[in-house]
């Protein structure tokens, strides 16, 4: 197997406030804004690997809280804290107000904003330069969790736009990073690029282009996987480490449910007794602890050959081809072949809890959801229904997270 596996170490980017005082009498001070950088004052070639180290990190840092919390909003896993906010997750209704909404929303524009400044820089060989290929992969990324989590977007303070709308820039920045990567020719190059290639058939895919989805996804090679890493710095975790750890085990929150207690390897967990963790609300009930992360320094899988191969069969619409898929992965984990209904619609379902299983907490579950409402909809939490938590109501209907008020209330174009 082919896996690449990219670290960068924390980088700290300073300036320093100029202030000087004149004896000129209609004025004491002179003040340079410090929010101000003069373009003609950045060294692009002698900065840019910083910045794209950055960018990758401010992307990285982003993500886990990305799939904590579709996690808790398609039932992969239950949230253990009280605040309301938090279990509007849980329960399909989250508000325009809510905060960690917000957070999420912030961090991970934070992640596609950085890129633009990385990427607006006039870098020396910008057709080969690694720089580049790193800023607009994970510029992409960026834009594609946010329009897949979200209802709608906007990107650098302009108008809101419609999922298709931020995935097409998703798909362009993808397509950047494939082309840069690529010629750069490094084993780094070449892992960038293979990764921009499988996020830019996931974007078609949600996108609704099948046959360019199926295109990308035949071209990854067998094999290949992308990790993101974390690092467990005591002093910069919520910067550094693992996002889904801290939330099992710093804040005791993420907690997996009943029907997710199953034999199956590739969903791991412990249960009371087994762990030496308290649930952040011990009232909620038993505090059954995730293992797929089992550490700050966890890495996440962001792309893999895996995940092609279910876009292709997904989009090439071949029940054959599904059926082979569905059979790998189950004696994968020494189950035996799929014995249900051989149907288009049961064939689909069975392809999707398959992959449901495989990509259990990598962020996936909602975008799927959102593409496929019936197929991809075991364990999510159904419309009407009681919540699981007592006394918190019924579950809504919501498929997305709405714009935060925050970014409509400051946006200019939205005025």
């Amino acid at each position: 197997m082919t896996m690449f596996q990219r670290a960068f170490p924390r980088t700290v980017i300073g300036m320093a406030l100029a202030i000087s005082a004149t004896a000129c009498a209609n004025d004491f001070f002179k003040v340079t804004n410090p929010n101000v950088i003069d373009a003609a004052e950045v060294d692009g070639a002698s900065s840019a690997g910083s910045l794209s180290a950055s960018v990758q990190q401010n992307f990285a840092t982003a993500v886990g809280t990305f799939i904590q919390f579709s996690s808790h909003f398609t039932g992969e896993t239950y949230i253990m804290e009280t605040s309301g906010a938090q279990n509007e997750f849980g329960r399909r209704e989250v508000s325009e107000l809510n905060g960690q909404a917000f957070a999420q929303w912030r961090d991970m524009s934070l992640a596609a904003a950085s890129a633009k400044l990385m990427l607006d820089l006039e870098l020396p060989t910008p057709t080969t330069n690694i720089n580049i290929a790193r800023a607009a992969t994970f510029r992409a990324y960026a834009m594609l969790f946010l329009a897949t989590d979200f209802c709608t977007g906007t990107l650098s303070s302009g108008p809101e736009l419609n999922n298709a709308q931020m995935l097409d820039s998703a798909v362009f920045w993808f397509t950047k990073g494939m082309e840069v990567g690529t010629a750069n020719a490094s084993a780094a190059g070449v892992a960038l690029a293979r990764t921009a290639l499988v996020g830019r058939a996931r974007a078609k895919l949600q996108k609704g282009d099948k046959a360019g989805a199926l295109i990308d996804a035949n071209a990854v090679p067998d094999g290949f996987t992308f990790m993101l890493t974390f690092q467990d710095d005591l002093a910069n975790r919520v910067r550094l480490s693992n996002a889904l750890w801290r939330g099992t085990v710093d804040r005791s929150v993420i907690s997996v449910p009943p029907y997710y207690q199953t034999t199956d390897p590739r969903v791991k967990w412990l249960p009371p007794g087994q762990h030496p963790y308290n649930a952040w609300d011990a009232a909620a009930g038993a505090y059954v602890i995730q293992q797929k992360y089992t550490g700050y320094a966890s890495p996440i899988r962001l792309a893999s050959k895996l995940e092609a191969e279910y876009i292709a069969v997904e989009a090439s619409g071949d029940m054959a081809q599904q059926l082979v898929l569905i059979n790998r992965q189950r004696r994968s984990v020494s189950l035996p072949d799929y014995s249900g209904p051989v149907n288009a619609a049961s064939v689909l379902r069975e392809l999707f809890d398959q992959k449901g299983f495989d990509f259990w907490l990598e962020g996936m579950r909602l975008a799927d959801f959102r593409r496929q409402p019936i197929a991809a909809s075991r364990y999510v939490p159904v419309a009407g229904s009681a919540y699981w938590r007592p006394n918190l109501g019924t579950v809504g209907t919501q498929t997305c997270y709405p714009l935060p008020f925050q970014e409509r209330d400051n946006n200019p174009n939205f005025k």
